[in-house]
């Protein structure tokens, strides 16, 4: 069934603030669901495979530092989303909305594009995490990449997908439990890391000079910079599903409540195991590394526990990541940022299109797994470098709320701290460009410039001319970065 908004005069062109709610009251989320989404979102399988994935690029001084950076660049961020929740509730869908208020219908579209590339591929790598875990019970599922491994993640896919379709408030309803029942073994493992840690094996190389590979500790920190975002994404959850709070001023505080529970966990879990075992011996651990980190203290039950703890965790973060796919292309469907045919609702006010198209490109790239293994492994570090650019336009925006005294009228007080936090957002984001470096940057044009496609299209559909100037010469921009990304990955200087 085709919602009231599948409905809109298609030939004025919509205003984001303007967009109806489709959400009965009955149906809105609580500070609680809200909250599990942020939280379900970010703790994902990052988190089990942390201990090695940081101590392969750095030692623990450079480890404290790069935490540090990341500690208070993502706070700012949180306080972000926060501080835009309530200036701008008439804003909805969060990172794209907020790109496309302060920088035009493009940069609006390309942070949905980007945003909701990165959220499928993420569930594709998911999958096969997931699976890859239930091998160490069940050879037959070998890396998550067997025939087996790919029949099984697709029946999952199609019933997470069929589960969805039920209502967004029941899904969201075993997300809370799945995120609850993930936090007993990381509680469990930051208790025994507690007891076991040793002060002399964190401190030994504390700065890795005993390893010239790590580099020096300026350079081990920028080469742990994409490992930490990649765990923090998901902190813009509860601003995606805004439309659907039970009160506005929930998302900014399910925001940065769940990021800062999250950042407590991160952190405890990777600066525990570096008192555990030493920087060489982590690096060379195989994933999911927390198991093998617990199994060194306890025995081959600390293995078991944090396995099935993954297992869970992955399940909870599929879901709630399916969500996000969904909810991110009907947001900006609703204000035609997107097509039409993205509006679409069923019955139980599930954007059904966009679930569609969300988990038939999951379960493509399932299957191109089956054949290539490292084809989603590659694109998905492409796709954390590609969720730099809404974090970014988000940020941006704030920075520019503050600069033009936009929403400071009645309270012009205020300002001067929202500039301060909008402004170290905006430099953190800068930073992690850097961190993820030119040749990614390049290579994520080669994903953003299809997107031109629908945006197109849906600019058809509002009668509207495409491109205003400024956006021919940025779309342009996009598509040389594109076409000499393929050039160099044609001739080899370039590499996923």
């Amino acid at each position: 069934m085709e919602s009231s908004t599948g409905n809109l005069n298609l030939e004025k062109p919509a205003i984001p603030n303007t967009s109806p709610q489709t959400v009965a009251s009955n149906d809105k989320l609580k500070i609680g669901a809200l909250i599990a989404l942020v939280v379900g979102s970010m703790v994902g399988g990052g988190i089990f495979s942390l201990p090695q994935n940081v101590a392969a690029h750095a030692s623990a001084g450079a480890t404290l530092i790069g935490w540090l950076i990341t500690g208070v660049g993502m706070l700012m961020l949180a306080f972000v989303f926060q501080t835009l929740a309530n200036r701008k509730p008439n804003l909805d869908g969060g990172v794209y909305a907020y790109a496309k208020a302060g920088f035009g219908d493009y940069m609006g579209f390309s942070s949905a594009w980007g945003y909701w590339i990165s959220a499928w591929i993420g569930n594709v790598s998911y999958m096969v995490l997931l699976f890859s875990t239930l091998g160490y019970f069940f050879p037959v599922f070998g890396e998550g990449n067997t025939l087996p491994a790919i029949i099984c993640a697709s029946v999952l896919l199609w019933l997470l997908h069929f589960l969805v379709l039920r209502g967004i408030k029941e899904a969201t309803f075993i997300n809370t439990l799945t995120t609850i029942a993930k936090m007993v073994p990381l509680a469990l493992f930051i208790f025994i890391a507690v007891l076991a840690f040793k002060l002399d094996v964190f401190t030994a190389d504390f700065w890795g000079a005993g390893n010239s590979d790590l580099g020096t500790v300026m350079n081990q920190v920028r080469n742990m910079m994409l490992v930490t975002v990649w765990v923090f994404i998901g902190i813009e959850g509860a601003s995606i599903f805004s439309s659907r709070a039970e009160k506005r001023s929930d998302v900014g505080k399910a925001t940065v409540v769940g990021f800062v529970a999250v950042l407590l966990l991160l952190v405890l879990v990777n600066v525990l195991s570096q008192g555990l075992l030493a920087q060489a011996q982590l690096a060379g651990l195989k994933n999911p590394s927390m198991a093998a980190v617990l199994e060194s203290v306890v025995g081959h039950w600390g293995a078991v526990l944090i396995s099935v703890g993954l297992i869970v965790s992955l399940a909870g973060a599929l879901l709630s990541w399916t969500l996000l796919c969904a909810e991110i292309l009907f947001a900006s469907a609703r204000d035609h940022t997107m097509p039409a045919f993205l509006r679409k609702e069923n019955q139980n006010q599930v954007p059904a299109n966009a679930l569609w198209l969300s988990n038939g490109l999951i379960q493509l790239f399932l299957i191109i797994t089956l054949f290539n293994s490292s084809t989603y492994l590659s694109l998905l570090y492409l796709a954390t470098s590609m969720i730099l650019v809404p974090y970014f336009w988000s940020a941006a925006y704030a920075l520019l709320l503050a600069l033009r005294h936009e929403t400071y009228e009645q309270a012009p007080g205020e300002r001067g701290k929202d500039l301060v936090i909008a402004l170290i957002a905006v430099i953190y984001a800068i930073w992690l460009v850097y961190a993820a470096g030119v040749q990614y940057l390049l290579l994520s044009a080669l994903l953003y410039a299809p997107g031109a496609i629908l945006f197109a299209k849906a600019k058809r559909e509002l009668a509207q001319p495409v491109f205003t100037n400024i956006e021919k010469v940025i779309f342009l921009v996009v598509l040389a970065g594109a076409v000499f990304a393929g050039y160099g990955l044609y001739k080899g200087f370039l590499s996923l």
